[in-house]
Order: structure tokens, then sequence, then C-alpha cells
């Protein structure tokens, strides 16, 4: 998929704007969410063409849509996860439904059926999950039986049960995976066909505005032009190719969430007196509340535009990257909300203030479309191939790039990036040495770990050469934020690896030695000084909004 000019994407991005001021209120959004209600009405017009047109952007221009790309996707995704997380895993919803059709249909049947979502705004889901299965597509329990006529399939009959879907019992159109005698195979299923039910919407901790329902398959009948791309058993692969595209949305929904809810802290901050100054001029506040969570919010979007590139460049291979980006950016979106409750104090825990919605909200990105425990699986059974493979050289080559662009950009943090590098490398080797990974939880630690110091390096190395324009912040803010989340990373790195290194049983006496641990530490230099101005600006850049 290609970029949409920026014309385009920006008349997108400020509709959407102009279209929550006007209807999307907090004391409507609050409603909703008390009511548990799906808002059918602001659905339609979100997909109404003549409106928003929103579903249009994952549609490819040849079947009636605008073609935007994973760029464009991150943009739309974070705006709306600012407005509401519920309405936008609603939208997310239609995309997931769609990708099966996207990536394995033919020709024809992409013609058909995204040519008709285009023209008539229809909601999808996605029926992969299953009450048993959860993320194991593997083990689905649904299945499809041929029926033949003359010796010839013509149709299948579905059975089964679909968990957590969203869109569930409102869809007007579904994607179902199903056992076939060649393997799980992806069909489409209206939502009037016999035999087709859903279940009741679940009663849910948070995104009450999404509707989620079960449901369930008793020998429903499709036609064979309904098996997505005409050749049972590719279910499983088509899956996984788009993991990268849509835990880049879902990570897009951390980053939105997380930002709204450090930009009413920072508002906040500027009104509420305390001892005869206002919060944000109190280190023990901004210090532990606002600059640590923006800093990792920006690391986690800087990540997130580098994968959106990469797509968008006609990168088939990031299943890794596309799960670093969804961890960083949920589990910093997740922490900033909480951050956020505490940063309100008590007016935080109500349901007055919106901080006390958000946090319920968010906390689904760190569970749907794989938990954040299955995106560190992900993540270090991937980079341990890749360390194994190069013999230990695929971070150090990297800390050595790091290295280098230290001496002509000493402002951006590559330098302490290469410190948590290094110290990657030697945890990893020692991990392999001493068969540390025969420890689940070890092998979990290593994909936390690897996440933060893939963030640290590609935010120093972009905060200059390829700087985001979605944030606003300014190059110096981005600059400080950058140096501060290095500093975080190889203190984490270092400290965390050493830890459950010892904690396993590793048999290096001089392990600690060889992490580098007082580069490091001196690498802390100027923290504070860096979490000054951070604070500073942040205030500066955002100034209270009048009540």
């Amino acid at each position: 998929m290609t970029f949409l000019d920026v014309e385009t994407l920006d008349m997108v991005l400020e509709t959407l704007r102009e279209y929550a001021e006007r209807k999307l209120k907090p004391e409507f959004l609050r409603e909703v969410d008390e009511k548990d209600e799906f808002p059918h009405e602001v659905l339609k017009d979100l997909y109404n063409p003549d409106q928003i047109g929103l579903h249009l952007l994952f549609i490819p221009e040849e079947y009636g849509g605008l073609g935007g790309g994973a760029y464009d996707i991150y943009r739309v995704s974070e705006e709306m996860a600012k407005i509401d997380l519920g309405i936008a895993t609603s939208v997310l919803a239609t995309f997931l439904g769609t990708d099966p059709i996207s990536v394995g249909g033919t020709h024809e049947q992409k013609a058909l059926w995204m040519g008709r979502i285009a023209e008539e705004g229809l909601l999808v889901a996605y029926g992969a999950t299953e009450p048993q299965a959860g993320s194991d597509l593997a083990s689905l329990s649904t299945k499809a039986v041929p029926v033949t006529e003359n010796g010839k399939i013509v149709g299948y009959k579905i059975s089964g049960r679909k968990q957590w879907i969203s869109n569930g019992s409102v869809a007007q159109l579904y994607t179902i995976l199903a056992n076939t005698a060649g393997g799980p195979t992806w069909f489409v299923v209206e939502r009037d066909a016999p035999g087709f039910t859903y279940g009741k919407p679940e009663d849910k901790h948070g995104i009450r505005a999404s509707n989620t329902a079960a449901l369930f398959l008793d020998e429903v009948y499709v036609p064979v032009e309904s098996l997505v791309g005409g050749v049972e058993g590719q279910g499983l692969a088509q899956a996984q190719a788009v993991f990268g595209y849509t835990r880049l949305m879902v990570g897009s929904f951390g980053l939105g969430a997380g930002w709204d809810a450090m930009m009413r802290s920072i508002d906040y901050a500027q009104q509420r007196i305390q001892a005869g100054a206002p919060l944000s001029e109190k280190q023990g506040y901004t210090h532990k509340l606002i600059v640590p969570n923006m800093a990792k919010l920006e690391a986690a979007r800087s990540y997130i535009e580098w994968v959106a590139e990469r797509i968008d460049g006609g990168d088939p291979h990031l299943a890794t990257e596309g799960a670093v980006a969804k961890y960083m950016a949920t589990e910093g979106g997740n922490k900033a909300a909480e951050d956020a409750i505490q940063a309100f104090g008590g007016y935080g825990y109500t349901k007055e203030y919106m901080v006390e919605k958000i946090k319920r909200d968010v906390r689904i990105t760190c569970i749907y479309e794989g938990t954040s425990e299955i995106m560190e699986w992900t993540i270090a059974r991937d980079r341990w191939q890749f360390h194994l493979k190069t013999r230990g050289a695929f971070y150090n080559d990297w800390a050595g790039r790091l290295e280098a662009l230290q001496q002509t950009e000493s402002n951006n943090g590559a330098g302490t990036a290469a410190l948590a590098m290094r110290a990657l490398a030697v945890i990893l080797e020692r991990c392999r040495i001493d068969r540390l990974t025969r420890n689940q939880h070890v092998l979990f630690r290593l994909g936390e770990l690897i996440a933060w110091a893939e963030t640290a390096a590609i935010f120093s190395e972009r905060v200059l050469s390829k700087p985001t324009t979605a944030s606003g912040l300014g190059i110096d803010l981005e600059q400080a934020l950058a140096r501060i989340f290095a500093r975080d990373a190889a203190y984490k790195v270092a400290t965390e690896g050493l830890r459950w290194a010892v904690g396993a049983g590793q048999t290096d006496p001089n392990l600690a030695n060889s992490l580098n641990l007082p580069a490091i530490y001196q690498a802390q230099t100027g923290q504070i000084a860096d979490m000054d101005f951070a604070s500073k600006k942040l205030m500066e850049t955002f100034p209270a909004v009048p009540a």
C-alpha cells in the first residue's frame, strides 16, 4: 500500500477532530460508557463517505477506497484512540475483518467484498479467537465440512464457536477461520446465514462503546466461492502475513490513549496549586508522573513510524517489529494512563474525570491482538534466532552503528543506546552458554529487554534524521526525550538482565563487569537536567486551557 498525500491525510485527521468536537464530547462518551451501549449512529457517521468515510482508508483504490498505507492508518488510529478507544476498536474490527480478504482473496473476491464494504459502509468482524484457543490459532476447533454435488465441492458447512469477537453482534459481514481437510481456512459469512447466531454483548471492564460478543455456527452453509483464496489450508499464513500491520494499529491505539492521558495531566498540573505553586513546577510530580511517560510514548512512536515506513516500502517480514511496536506502545500507554490517575489524585479515581475511563479502556490494548506476554515471547524467540545465527554479532553490530552516530550527533542518546545494545548482547550470550532460556520466565524477560533496547536505538537514530511530524513537540524536546529514554533503557537492560541471569543460575563470576555497568551509570549524568528541560518545554508547548 502507498501513503496518502499529505493534504488528504491532514484532511481526514482534521475532519475526524471536527466531528469529535461536535458529537463526541466527554459527556456523551461517559454516558455511552455507563450505559454500555454500542453507538450505531456514530459508526454510521464515521463510515458515511459523505461525512468521513473512515473505512475507506484501508481499502485499495481499485475497490473504491482511499488506499492508505501503514503510516496513514497509524496516524488515524492514534487520533481515534485520543477520542475514544471503544469506538476506535469498532473501526479496528472492520479492518481486521477485511485482512483475510485483502491478503488472501482472489481478485474477484476482493472486488466483490471490498467493493461492498467501501460502497455500503459495512461493519465487519474477524472471527478467529475461540474459548479454548485464545491467541493460539493453530488450536482452533471450528470445522468446515465440504458439501459435494456430482463429486465436486460446491460449498461448506461450518460449525463451532468464536469468543471475544469485536463487532460480534453488530457486523454485517464476518471472516471466520475454520479447520478443513487441508488445514485452517478463512471463509466469508453473511450475517443472516441460517444457523449463524451471536451471544449477548460482553459486560467489559473498558472499551464499553465497542461491541464484543461470542459467535455460534451450527452447520452454517457457505458457497465454495466464500472460501478465501479458493484453496484450503492458507488461513494461518494469511493471518501471520498481517500481524506486523494489525499490531502496529493496536500499538497506535496505546500511543493515542497514553497521549490523551498525559495531555490531561499536563493541563491539570498547570492549574492545580499546591503549597503556593502549580504542580507543574514540582519535580516530585513531573519527573515521576509525566516526563518518563512522554519519553516512552515518543520512543514507541519513533519505532511505530520506522515499522510503518518499512511496511509501506513493501517489506513483508515484520512480525517481530510489529510485536515490539505493539508491546512498547501499549505498555507505555497503559502506564501513562495509570500515572494520569495518580496525577489527578482523588479526582482521577472518579468517573467525572476522563483519565479514569482512559485507564479502563487502554488496558485492553495489552491483551487483544496478542497479549503482552505473547509479544515478549515472539520478540525473544525471533531475536534469539538472530543472536544464534550471527554468533552474537546482531546487537554488537547495531551498537557499532550507534557509536558511529554518536560521533556526529552526540545529543541524541545514541551512545547510551549503544551501551544498552552491548549489554543485551552479553546477556544473550550468557543465556546461550548456560542454557538459561530453558526457563520460560528468562525468555520472556529477554523479550522485554530486547524491546526496550531496540526502541531506544531507533529513537536515537531517527530523532534528527527522520523526525516525527505527528507530535508537535519540536526537535530539542524530542532529543531530550531520546536521551532520557536511552538512559532508562541501558539501565534496565543491564540491571534486570544481570538480575535474571544470576537468578537462573549463570556461571560467570565476572558477568557484572562484562556489562560495563560503570559506563551505564556514568551515562546517567545529566538525567535530571534533561528532565527539568523536558518538563518545562512540555508545559510551554501545551499551556493550560482555561476552565
